[in-house]
């Protein structure tokens, strides 16, 4: 306890740290609870990094406590530490998976959904940008008011929320199997300034897109009946549906991992938008409310004309080539460890099917009779004792008299000649053997 709190002197402190550092491990013995909180207060200080304490006595609680992640242990010493903690298990052995799977599950998942965020956002609030060129910036919004109440609480919400719960980019199995997978959570590869500027400018490219391809397209265009198409409520809808299928889409590159309720939220969300848009732009709600949804039936006259789901497909094709050209560029050129473990993966499940093929067609080609490698006791018994052998000789010999014998009989019968009669010694040797075969 002396040394270490000698150690932990503030003119020590610095020096105990960098010998620490310099080792690959380091134990700290008869140590007060104080003096783990101290030394795990040390390594945040100095070091600004990620820290777990673990532990599973009340002496480990302040520890537990002062580093960002604690586990407690369940186990013969009380559940002080349990309850300080924030994770709890029962052996010490199940680190290695709370690390390695869940953590660095739980790294990726949080950072996905942070990098969707603020692209989905960036792409639904700059559309009003540069729409406010267009109109005066009189603070009039491009979209329906229900649409932007709307967007983030139920069109958006539940496909990121099912990515940032169940997205995983390799099994737990691979995961165990290359701890080094969990090296980009320690340096902070998956969500830091870099990737946070490369959202926000893929966000301002999808709401150039947005707005400046319907707007191109619906300048000059009109409906079947000859009327013009460059009115603002079309517009809005056109955009409106636009930005509800490209980040659709976008959430779907950016899935690793899909289930059901994946499928469910995505296409749930498509389904809703549509089914709000039509209802609130019926005549029944108009007639209700005369004042609040005065766009009646434009959604259904929107979108019943061509021109506006070619813009539609066209602005989702100019929003999401890219993305996935980049993408396969970056996994051709520059891929990740996580990437070769996936590719490794799908080669592996590719090839278990042909040698199961191989398998079978072997099997199936190779059949053999050895009684050494039978199950049933085989015919060795009948082979030693001989009877079968002379029945099938004496057969066979009479057999190969009568089948040589048979086309000179036929030619004789043409001719009125009498047949052979049968050989005096083949006779004998068949009442000789019908003579055996009655005694036994």
């Amino acid at each position: 306890r002396g040394a270490t709190a000698h150690a932990l002197e503030a003119d020590m402190e610095l020096e105990f740290l960098e010998t620490a550092c310099a080792c690959k491990a380091v134990i700290c013995c008869r140590v007060t609870p104080l003096q783990k909180a101290q030394v795990v207060e040390l390594v945040k200080k100095y070091k600004k990094a990620v820290t777990l304490a673990i532990g599973d006595g009340a002496n480990d609680v302040s520890m537990i406590k002062m580093a960002h992640i604690g586990v407690g242990i369940s186990g013969q010493e009380g559940i002080q530490a349990v309850l300080a903690s924030d994770y709890s298990f029962s052996q010490f052995r199940f680190l290695q998976r709370l690390l390695l799977v869940h953590g660095r599950w739980s790294y990726l998942r949080m950072c996905k959904f942070l990098c969707y965020f603020f692209y989905k956002n960036f792409a639904f609030t700059m559309v009003h940008f540069w729409f406010g060129f267009f109109c005066g910036f009189s603070a009039q919004t491009v979209y329906d008011q229900y649409f932007i109440t709307l967007y983030n609480i139920v069109y958006t919400s539940l496909p990121v929320l099912a990515m940032g719960i169940f997205d995983q980019d390799v099994p737990e199995q691979r995961s165990l199997q290359y701890p080094k997978l969990y090296e980009p959570g320690q340096l902070n590869l998956l969500f830091n300034k870099r990737e946070f500027f490369i959202c926000i400018a893929q966000g301002i490219y999808t709401s150039i897109i947005l707005f400046f391809v319907p707007y191109g397209t619906l300048a000059d265009s009109t409906r079947d009946d000859g009327t013009h198409m460059a009115d603002y409520q079309s517009f809005a809808v056109t955009v409106a549906t636009s930005l509800v299928i490209v980040v659709s889409v976008q959430i779907g590159i950016d899935t690793g991992y899909w289930t059901a309720i994946n499928h469910f939220f995505i296409w749930g969300s498509l389904a809703i938008y549509f089914t709000i848009l039509f209802a609130m732009q019926s005549a029944g709600l108009f007639e209700i409310f005369p004042n609040q949804f005065r766009f009646v039936a434009n959604a259904n006259n929107t979108l019943a004309q061509p021109t506006v789901w070619f813009t539609i497909i066209l602005t989702t094709t100019i929003c999401i080539v890219p993305v996935i050209a980049f993408r396969f560029l970056k996994l051709d050129l520059k891929p990740r460890l996580a990437d070769t473990v996936r590719y490794t993966q799908l080669v592996r499940k590719k090839q278990k099917p042909q040698h199961r093929c191989m398998r079978r067609v072997g099997r199936a080609g190779s059949r053999r009779s050895g009684y050494a490698f039978s199950h049933q006791e085989g015919f060795g018994e009948l082979i030693t004792s001989g009877k079968n052998m002379r029945l099938s000789s004496l057969a066979l010999s009479g057999f190969v008299t009568r089948s040589s014998s048979s086309w000179i009989d036929t030619l004789r019968k043409k001719k009125g000649e009498p047949a052979n009669p049968p050989s005096p010694a083949v006779s004998d040797e068949c009442r000789v053997l019908r003579g055996k075969e009655a005694s036994t």
